[in-house]
């Protein structure tokens, strides 16, 4: 009796073991299942890789798209770092509708990517790592953004844009929700031949690996001369598009109307930062001007990424300065402007 009981033993444990494993197998099948039809709904999943056709944005199956973003302020300051997180794009994909994140890594601002130390610039490098896997999980697109501003001239650190943008395109180049920003707001002196001097080789280096993804090149004038650009554009190969960047209390219709022109010149051109405030990131919200802005894009097909998500204590921020929540915003956790965008994006 004591063997068969032992034995007995051994055959229902065994038999414990295999449910347990053929349980296991169905729960993870049936997960796959729910994120495989989850992913189809979201921006990516729906659309996957984007290209340029004419002045148009278009899906892989040809069909006009429109990017409707957010960017981070500086991930280089802890205002704009800790909502790089998955929850929080989560949150803005969900509840905010936004299909987008721009990453905005500065270059020589305060720990900017080419004036800090080693250990700093690797902490840079994993925080575009891990937006670009969330936004990749969420199946949403993302920008890598070289944030040229205070060194005005993209030359200064051609060098640098060259490797950081080689290791990019190499790491991320296929994959089909990545998007590369160039250079930001080239300003002060910068002609739209020197940014040309600097585009050229980078969006080599980058199509080295990166064949199809959408490279996105700044404009003079803190990316805002794209007439300048739409009468001498880049020759340089397919999937190309040209920044304009507006703060509607400060541009009002003579830059619009630099827009149009660009448009009517055939020129892509893509909004990769815009606020309601003035050009400073602060003073009144110009509602108006803003939506009119916002319309005028949207009805022709142009996409646009807002300034910023954070709780910065200036107009432009997207979060009032006393919301410390990194993710989990709701309503009354966000600023005018906050407001505002979301309105807007939700219709």
């Amino acid at each position: 009796m004591k063997k068969v009981s032992y034995k007995l033993k051994i055959i229902i444990t065994i038999m414990i073991v295999f449910s347990l494993i053929v349980s296991y197998v169905n729960v993870i099948s049936a997960d796959k299942k729910i994120e495989t039809v989850a992913y189809k709904k979201t921006p990516v999943g729906a659309h996957g890789r984007l290209n340029v056709k004419g002045t148009k944005l278009v899906d892989q199956y040809g069909k006009e798209i429109q990017i409707q973003g957010v960017s981070t302020h500086g991930i280089n300051w802890d205002v704009g770092k800790p909502y790089v997180n998955y929850q929080s794009f989560q949150n803005l994909r969900d509840e905010w509708g936004v299909n987008c994140i721009r990453i905005a890594m500065y270059t020589q601002e305060y720990n900017g990517y080419c004036v800090t130390d080693e250990r700093e610039k690797k902490d840079l490098l994993e925080t575009i790592d891990s937006a670009i896997k969330y936004a990749k999980k969420l199946g949403m697109y993302i920008i890598i953004d070289w944030h040229v501003l205070s060194d005005q001239n993209p030359l200064k650190y051609k060098k640098e844009a060259k490797e950081f943008f080689r290791l990019m395109a190499k790491k991320y180049g296929k994959n089909k929700n990545v998007m590369f920003e160039i250079c930001n707001e080239p300003n002060g002196n910068t002609t739209w031949n020197d940014i040309k001097k600097y585009a050229n080789p980078i969006i080599k280096v980058i199509r080295k690996y990166a064949k199809k993804s959408i490279i996105i090149v700044g404009t003079p004038t803190w990316s805002q001369d794209v007439d300048v650009a739409s009468m001498s554009p880049i020759k340089n190969g397919k999937n190309i598009m040209y920044a304009i960047h507006f703060y509607a209390a400060t541009h009002q219709d003579y830059y619009m109307n630099k827009v149009k022109k660009a448009i009517s010149n055939k020129l892509p051109v893509i909004c990769t930062e815009f606020s309601g405030c003035e050009a400073n990131g602060n003073g009144n919200i110009n509602k108006s001007s803003l939506y009119k802005w916002l319309d005028y894009l949207k009805s022709n097909g142009i996409g646009y990424c807002c300034w910023s998500l954070s709780n910065k204590n200036e107009s432009a921020s997207l979060l009032k300065a006393d919301c410390y929540k990194k993710y989990g915003y709701t309503y009354s956790d966000l600023s005018k402007m906050g407001k505002l965008l979301v309105e807007f994006y939700k219709k």
